[in-house]
């Protein structure tokens, strides 16, 4: 059978793992597919050193590989919104199959390029968007079919994970960390959208459709980053049995789905809480299978590649299958997805980490009770450090059960209020995940 020729757009970090994937791999890959695969083009702005390309056709242009009628699969590994996005819908215009890893294209183009796929009678496939070589988009879509997901909480900034877990361990301060982590390749020079969790909602938001078969809405994500998380937090998160982790949530309620990425708090005892460095781990509930973990290395070179040739090797195998009978893109048949609305953060429930820098004065934690209590916040426990030498301050951390998160905005509002209490109240959510 002839052999299937591929086109890859981008030959930087995963464009070149993915390439070398396919050549040393090439004789497995094909045992797996049930054909040879090859790569006839390559579009490429410079060389990549880690790659040898010699015999492969290249080009400086994305569109000439969307264009060129010998091949079969477009692979986009170019990123951003733009290019990628006009890039991957000339190639489904022109009756060719795509394989992207770009996940900001899919969480915020997604829903265009499906309908347009699915009007060409093409796929569409995206693994590597999320998660890196962890098969989570795979296991929710397919694997778990046969459950009701409940909720899906994941670790999926490798950025912020090393920078929370050099925090807690070393003692560091978060401007030290991060510095780190740009010198290291972890963090962009402008490294907003991996530590303002931009990057984990955009995840969140592929992940969300495919477990509640909901159309793709990154525009309605909450979410906040761990530039204003201190040692101090991290230190008295620990003393009080927990880990803070940057954290994407999504859960199904009777009123809406809660979509939601910013620092939390977990238990310190579950496996989730004990992924530390740049590594990932997602958790999916569902009602038949209970709780799961998928854990691995969420980027890199090789670990994304594993991905991305992954889903090659699935296009190639249903490249002849009728259309209509597909895995949908989204899990869910795209006349069957749910209108079930995306809840705004202060309609999602939480239970709460409330550190207060209040003044050594009788009467200030009698106060504080008093406007949880009157606001129907229950307080699961309560610690009270010594006073700090520097401005005499004394921090109070409350543990909360959980509550409506207007709740807990009203009486923020209220503590601040006091003439006790000094300086902008701390607030991190907490999620058991049991």
């Amino acid at each position: 059978m002839k052999p299937v020729k591929v086109g890859i757009c981008g030959l930087g970090t995963v464009g070149g793992g993915t390439f070398n994937v396919l050549k040393r791999n090439a004789e497995e890959i094909a045992r797996r597919a049930g054909r040879g695969i090859e790569v006839a083009q390559i579009a490429l702005r410079s060389q990549n050193p880690h790659c040898d390309i010699t015999g492969t056709a290249t080009s400086s242009d994305v569109f000439a590989v969307a264009s060129n009628p010998e091949i079969d699969i477009v692979i986009e590994l170019i990123g951003g919104y733009t290019i990628a996005r006009d890039l991957v819908l000339q190639a489904i215009d022109n009756g060719k199959h795509v394989v992207t890893a770009n996940k900001a294209l899919i969480a915020v183009h997604g829903n265009e390029i499906f309908a347009r796929a699915r009007a060409k009678g093409v796929i569409v496939a995206f693994e590597a968007a999320v998660a890196g070589g962890i098969p989570v988009i795979k296991a929710i879509r397919e694997g778990l079919s046969a459950n009701r997901i409940n909720w899906v909480a994941g670790i999926i900034n490798g950025t912020g994970n090393f920078i929370l877990t050099e925090m807690r361990e070393k003692g560091r301060t978060f401007p030290d960390v991060l510095a780190e982590a740009q010198a290291l390749g972890y963090a962009e020079a402008d490294p907003t959208f991996d530590v303002e969790g931009i990057d984990a909602a955009h995840k969140l938001t592929i992940l969300a459709s495919i477990a509640f078969g909901i159309p793709l809405q990154f525009d309605k994500a909450y979410t906040e980053g761990i530039t204003r998380l201190t040692t101090a937090d991290v230190n008295y998160a620990e003393a009080l049995g927990y880990r803070i982790k940057h954290l994407g949530v999504a859960r199904s309620t009777a009123e809406g789905i809660e979509l939601r990425v910013h620092p939390t708090l977990i238990p310190a005892d579950r496996l989730i809480a004990n992924v530390n460095g740049v590594m990932n781990a997602v958790m999916v509930n569902g009602d038949a299978v209970g709780s799961t973990l998928y854990y691995g290395a969420g980027a890199g070179m090789e670990p994304t590649a594993s991905a991305v040739v992954a889903d090659l090797v699935d296009v190639v195998r249903a490249m002849t299958s009728d259309p209509e009978n597909r895995v949908p893109h989204l899990a869910f048949q795209p006349d069957s997805l749910s209108a079930h609305p995306i809840l705004p953060i202060e309609a999602c429930e939480s239970a709460y980490y409330l550190r207060i820098q209040a003044k050594d004065h009788p009467g200030v934690l009698a106060q504080v009770a008093s406007i949880l209590s009157e606001r129907g916040i229950n307080i699961e426990s309560i610690m009270q450090k010594e006073a700090e030498e520097q401005d005499g301050l004394v921090p109070i951390i409350l543990l909360t059960h959980r509550v409506v998160e207007r709740r807990i905005d009203d009486a923020i509002a209220a503590l601040e209020a006091l003439e006790g209490v000094n300086d902008k109240v701390v607030r991190i959510r907490v999620e058991q995940l049991s």
